[in-house]
């Protein structure tokens, strides 16, 4: 009788995996492929409900007030130690996983989750300045753009709503370093984006078409979405800050209170096929971690000038860093300060 019991739990753990019901994914805006999702469904029989947010910040407060029933989260790597040290992520163990084999060993034994008890890869990739060169003829790779803003561009700059990005650009631009203590420091880039901020059009998660049709002209922006604009105005072109620009990495989470644990699971798994990572960067913009993928990726996106870090300002990269609870507070009052 025992001998049956395990043979048929061998059995079941050899079938091909067919879920049913539901996953509840909460991700940044434009950000997941509806073919991965539409791939995911009909592999595993498992209905994806997608709810999008536009920064971190807005992430977390939603998931920290509870009830939100959302199954995954895409949390930067900078962020992920909050997560972990608040409780509110599964210790999932991707990393025993069928597919964790194929995540690049530089990405396995990370600084924010040691060695991916927690999260699997999404995408990563930098945050610099993105303008429209047929207006601004002048230096592109310089936080000048947004803080000492050129008269071609006053008005028409937006400031992505990421805060840790923005503030960090701000420090690097007045000889600080990101996550400082020094409140001098701190005081002189809260100084230098409020001088700034009345030369902006907003701070935004704006859209795509705001920069298509050129109603704004340049703004702190990301890689990919960059690398996405150019495709629709080929007049844009992204800018590698001199005095320093973030380099980061978002990663896939299952929530700690996650109704669906089980289809969470399979996406994460199904995330580290190197076909379906690709599908991700195709879609949008940004390199992944996942050996293979490049064998599916558009020629066009291997070829991207936003995909890879020009040598010459290759030292000006910083990869993002979790800042001790105090740093994010004053970061947090800065912000508000800024936002309000």
């Amino acid at each position: 009788m025992q001998r049956l019991t395990l043979t048929t739990a061998l059995v079941t753990l050899a079938l091909p995996a067919w879920a049913e019901g539901t996953l509840n994914i909460y991700n940044f805006g434009l950000y997941t492929p509806p073919d991965l999702i539409e791939k995911f469904e009909q592999t595993y029989g498992v209905d994806v409900t997608l709810t999008e947010y536009d920064s971190n910040e807005t992430a977390m407060a939603k998931i920290e007030a509870g009830g939100h029933g959302f199954d995954i989260v895409v949390p930067s790597a900078a962020v992920v130690p909050i997560y972990i040290e608040k409780g509110l992520l599964l210790k999932s163990d991707p990393n025993q996983m069928e597919n964790f084999a194929n995540v690049d060993p530089a990405w396995v034994d990370v600084a924010w989750d040691a060695g991916r008890a927690y999260t699997v890869p999404w995408v990563w990739g930098t945050t610099g300045v993105m303008v429209n060169t047929d207006v601004y003829k002048g230096d592109i790779n310089t936080t000048a753009i947004f803080l000492d803003p050129p008269e071609e561009l006053k008005g028409k700059i937006n400031v992505v709503p990421s805060m840790n990005d923005v503030i960090d650009m701000a420090l690097w631009s007045v000889g600080g370093e990101a996550c400082t203590t020094d409140k001098d420091m701190l005081k002189a880039a809260r100084d230098k984006l409020v001088a700034a901020k009345p030369f902006w059009a907003s701070i935004d998660y704006a859209s795509f078409e705001k920069f298509i049709n050129e109603d704004l002209q340049a703004s702190v922006f990301w890689s990919g979405a960059a690398m996405r604009i150019r495709a629709e105005n080929s007049g844009f072109a992204y800018g590698y800050p001199k005095e320093g620009f973030p380099l980061w990495q978002d990663n896939v989470a299952i929530l700690a209170d996650a109704r669906n644990v089980e289809n969470a699971r399979l996406f994460l798994n199904f995330i580290m096929d190197p076909e379906n990572a690709a599908m991700i960067s195709n879609y949008t913009g940004y390199g992944n971690s996942i050996t293979g993928s490049a064998a599916y990726m558009t020629a066009d996106l291997l070829a991207a000038p936003e995909m890879t870090i020009p040598d010459s300002a290759a030292a000006a990269a910083h990869f993002q860093q979790t800042c001790p609870p105090e740093v994010q507070d004053l970061y947090t009052r800065i912000w508000t300060d800024l936002t309000k």
